[in-house]
């Protein structure tokens, strides 16, 4: 780093040097009759005096018009207006400036040099010294911007280490690795894609954040089915305390996962996605306080519905926006969570409801096996896998077998065992649940994802 800052201050002062060889050029803000005076001086001393302004708005004009590389002011008096419009320039458009004043006021001094003035003379100028004074505010100006290079630069290296450090948090956890391992992973990452280690570690976060965000987002679709599965469950009597629990359960993820996404997604981006998913949660977590009942169930269905739609603009925008690929695999595994849920919960109503809905119910379990197992093939034919993974997808292939022959068998003439069966069935789409909430972690705790 040293080595660094020394060649850097090199190129630095051979800049400084060609610079002191620049003829200097002038916008003058005068505002006593004896400017004229003032031009001629700088002229004879060498200075191309390109504009002569009489107030503080027309000085910032003329800098950007003319583009000197020196202000001069002459000033009775050095006050606000004065100061106001130097610390413009310095923010704006820094150059080097040189204030002559009959004003010696210590604490004009002191506010002087907090304002971007780089030589303040009291009482008047001389001819005779009129030239190193401009040199000495160039001098100044440029010590002034190498001092600041210098700190953006330690500053850089610094932001740039904290950013190494968060990605080699991300990497420990992810990997189960040392500390020494994940920074040799990350070294590795920037040498094969000749980014520096800062890029890297910065897509790693990236990366991990808008994976966190699909991942959460993509809950809440499931959650919306889980819930209306459970309040069919309690509904029809099979095992009323562990459903009202698993209820529970499924409200408070929800509640969990809208506070983590409403402190960690950009509100300008995303703040409109999530409140129509609040609202929408609001009014279905109202709904769900009451006993269960019949007449009670197109209403909550439909929210949970609408709650599964606005999860899942919210859920494909994130995925859109983090500009990886493999959040497509992780959406997937989210997805599928969410058709095990809602197979299961048509499954129900099929057998709890009569009448003209059992098609629709029919065709929806359909529509919700067609996807899954297209899903399920998508996942498996991914070239991006690990041994894990791909032992997490065998245990799912076979749980997807066994919530269908749950689902066949509650189909069958109600009897003595029908509680049994359809126990039997909220337990098949549970176990499947459990191995898609894992694939889902895996995928969001993959090297894949995590290095783009």
């Amino acid at each position: 780093m040293l080595a660094g800052l020394v060649r850097g201050g090199q190129l630095r002062q051979n800049f400084s040097k060609s610079l002191i060889h620049m003829s200097i050029s002038v916008v003058l803000w005068c505002d006593e009759p004896a400017g004229q005076a003032l031009v001629k001086d700088l002229e004879a001393a060498g200075a191309q005096v390109l504009a002569v302004v009489e107030a503080g708005h027309q000085l910032v004009q003329g800098v950007v018009r003319h583009a000197p590389n020196l202000v001069v002011v002459q000033a009775a008096v050095a006050g606000d207006a004065l100061f106001k419009t130097t610390q413009t320039l310095a923010e704006a458009a820094p150059l080097p400036v040189l204030v002559f004043t009959a004003d010696g006021d210590a604490a004009h001094i002191a506010r002087a040099t907090e304002s971007g003035i780089h030589a303040y003379v009291v009482q008047g100028y001389g001819a005779q010294r009129l030239r190193p004074l401009m040199q000495l505010a160039q001098a100044r100006f440029r010590r002034e911007q190498a001092l600041l290079e210098e700190l953006r630069d330690v500053s850089t290296r610094f932001e740039e280490r904290k950013t190494v450090e968060r990605a080699k948090g991300i990497l420990m956890h992810a990997r189960q690795v040392s500390d020494d391992e994940a920074f040799q992973i990350l070294r590795t990452a920037s040498m094969h894609s000749n980014q520096r280690l800062g890029q890297v570690a910065q897509h790693i976060i990236q990366s991990a954040h808008f994976a966190e965000g699909v991942n959460r987002a993509g809950q809440l679709r499931m959650l919306s089915q889980r819930l209306v599965k459970h309040w069919l469950l309690r509904l029809a009597g099979v095992q009323v305390a562990k459903h009202l629990a698993l209820q529970a359960d499924s409200m408070q993820r929800i509640d969990a996962n809208l506070a983590l996404l409403g402190k960690n997604l950009s509100q300008p981006t995303f703040g409109d996605l999530l409140a129509r998913v609040l609202d929408t949660w609001t009014a279905l977590k109202k709904a769900l306080g009451a006993e269960p009942a019949p007449g009670a169930l197109a209403s909550i269905d439909a929210l949970a519905e609408r709650l599964l739609q606005d999860a899942e603009h919210l859920t494909t925008s994130l995925e859109n926006a983090g500009s990886v690929v493999q959040l497509r695999m992780l959406n997937m595994a989210g997805r599928q969570r969410m058709l095990s849920q809602r197979f299961a919960k048509a499954a129900l109503l099929g057998v709890l409801e009569s009448g003209d809905t059992r098609p629709q119910h029919q065709a929806d379990m359909e529509a919700a096996r067609q996807a899954f197992e297209q899903g399920l093939a998508y996942l498996n034919g991914l070239p991006l896998s690990t041994p894990d993974i791909r032992r997490t997808l065998e245990s799912a292939a076979q749980g997807w077998q066994q919530l269908l022959i749950g689902a066949d068998q509650v189909r069958r003439p109600a009897g003595r065992d029908r509680l049994l069966r359809l126990e039997s069935l909220a337990a098949a789409s549970e176990s499947l649940l459990d191995d898609f909430e894992q694939l889902a972690a895996q995928y969001e705790r993959s090297m894949q994802m995590l290095m783009g």
